[in-house]
């Protein structure tokens, strides 16, 4: 397993500034969004593109949908001693803020 650095305390925090839709999860080792969308169809078609930019960035999110809407979590399971949050989360938040 390859080693990622952990975000330091101000990278996470920055990371929160930058995006303030999302919030800590997991006792700072992840982060979390709810999306609503006006529909079922809408939702998927943003699932969909998050997905590509996924494969893109090589970082796959945790994610759950009902209907119109999506939660999203994201964390880096091989940063620090127990997964937490790293350079992967940050870009791929911004590909997703992106997306909205």
């Amino acid at each position: 397993m390859v080693h990622v650095p952990e975000l330091d305390e101000s990278e996470r925090d920055q990371l929160l500034a930058d995006h303030p839709e999302w919030s800590l999860a997991r006792d700072g080792k992840a982060i979390e969004r709810t999306f609503q969308f006006g529909n079922f169809s809408e939702a998927w078609g943003f699932m969909s593109r998050v997905a590509l930019n996924a494969e893109r960035l090589d970082h796959h999110p945790e994610w759950f949908n009902v209907y119109a809407k999506v939660e999203i979590t994201l964390t880096t399971h091989d940063a620090g001693a127990h997964g937490g949050l790293s350079q992967r989360d940050i870009k791929m938040v911004r590909a997703i803020d992106s997306l909205v």
